[in-house]
């Protein structure tokens, strides 16, 4: 899945596999940023917030076609959703598994397929408002209002899903996203 070696920096011991390219650390850091910036600090109703969007939506896009044109690590079929198979990763937690998934793990995977549409759901209600067609319309505007309260609990969950999973595997998975690397213990095992 990802180069792995042991690494010379670091933890002693750990060993630093390769695995987020640098197009899906930008479109990561590139989406959390563009919901901050929409959630909180355009004014809604205001052009930048509108471009913003679009960005978003772009961004969006790309990591979609990445996910089937990118490397092994960012294919979807590296992270399938499979609420089953989630239930068993919950179950071998429960156990005490400390098993390090190279790419998202079966619950960051659900989560990760759940930002993605909450974000294209937003990116369709808000282009829905601005024409002619659903401007002024209530269901839009309420749609695009519940879609971000959900995108914000759904924030709130993978960044607590990924402290939990960061203290459980003992992989730093915040700076795997910036890094691009996972350093991981060598008592833990990889799949």
């Amino acid at each position: 899945m990802g180069t792995i070696r042991t690494s010379d920096r670091g933890r002693a011991g750990a060993r630093d596999i390769a695995v987020w390219d640098p197009l899906v650390r930008m479109v990561h850091w590139g989406l959390a940023l563009s919901v901050l910036v929409n959630g909180a600090l355009t004014d809604e109703d205001g052009i930048v917030h509108e471009w913003v969007g679009y960005a978003a939506l772009g961004l969006l896009a790309i990591r979609l076609l990445w996910g089937i044109v990118g490397p092994r690590p960012a294919r979807f079929a590296s992270f399938p959703p499979s609420p089953g198979a989630a239930v068993r990763h919950l179950g071998g937690i429960a156990g005490g598994d400390r098993t390090v998934h190279l790419s998202h793990n079966p619950l960051g995977a659900l989560m990760v397929y759940n930002i993605w549409l909450t974000v294209a759901a937003l990116c369709a209600t808000g282009i829905m408002m601005g024409s002619l067609r659903f401007f002024g319309v209530d269901w839009v505007e309420e749609a695009h209002e519940a879609a971000f309260s959900w995108l914000m609990i759904s924030v709130v969950l993978h960044v607590g899903g990924v402290l939990f999973d960061s203290r459980r595997s003992g992989v730093p998975l915040a700076r795997a996203m910036l890094t691009g690397r996972k350093s991981v213990p060598a008592d833990r095992p990889v799949v």
